[in-house]
């Protein structure tokens, strides 16, 4: 069995050498870029499994080098960040990010925050079913795991699949944001709202015609979300 691929993008060596120590030996194998346009070239040529990415580093940043990656892939990417205030969470979660770890950080959190993207991987194609959801000009086909508005194909990352996918099969059903975020992000994201926020941005910004006033994914101020089915 192919062991996990982890690409790991710092341009400080203690950390990356405590990245490859602690992966490498829960059985990962670790690849190394210490600067964002070697992370591209490494994502683009070798397809890890996971990126772990770090928001400073000189020249091409992590928000930058985040956006490039996801012009061609849906990888999980978790930002790897010494900056603990909301907004800059926030901005690498625009990008295209799917969690944060801050720095420092512990060994323990940051091999859990890797093995918890990794089984919504798993997850997401252990539930495929024979099955196609269609609401107006949305055709989410869950079987093959993808989407498509007014018949145009909308590629999305993984936890924002796994979050439409979680939406449409409980439409007409107010979810609470606890129950979104241990079903798509995992048992030990309660609480990140901030996390949820932003993929539910991100997915109204591909899948409804008009982002600033949503018709189908819709907040139910103060209980959680609801996919509302067409008329």
């Amino acid at each position: 069995m192919r062991k996990p691929r982890v690409l790991a993008v710092d341009d400080e060596a203690r950390y990356i050498r405590a990245i490859q120590i602690n992966l490498e030996a829960r059985g990962f194998e670790v690849l190394v870029a210490n600067n964002g346009h070697q992370a591209i070239e490494l994502a683009a040529q070798e397809a890890p499994d996971l990126v772990l990415l770090d928001v400073r580093m000189p020249g091409l940043d992590g928000y930058e080098t985040c956006w490039h990656i996801r012009q061609f892939s849906t990888v999980p990417i978790i930002m790897l960040t010494a900056m603990a205030e909301e907004e800059n969470k926030i901005k690498g979660l625009e990008t295209g990010a799917d969690d944060y770890v801050t720095k420092p950080f512990s060994a323990g959190e940051l091999v859990a925050r890797v093995q918890a993207a990794l089984r919504r991987v798993e997850f997401s194609g252990q539930q495929a079913t024979q099955a196609t959801f269609c609401n107006g000009h949305l055709k989410v086909d869950l079987v093959e795991e993808r989407v498509f508005v007014a018949d145009q194909e909308v590629h999305l990352t993984r936890t924002e699949y796994c979050l439409l996918r979680e939406l449409v099969r409980n439409a007409g059903r107010t979810l609470v944001p606890d129950y979104l975020l241990e079903r798509v992000w995992g048992p030990g994201y309660v609480g990140e709202i901030s996390l949820l926020r932003q993929a539910i941005h991100r997915l109204r910004k591909k899948d409804e015609p008009d982002a600033q006033g949503p018709q189908c994914i819709q907040t139910r101020r103060g209980i959680g979300y609801m996919y509302v089915l067409s008329d």
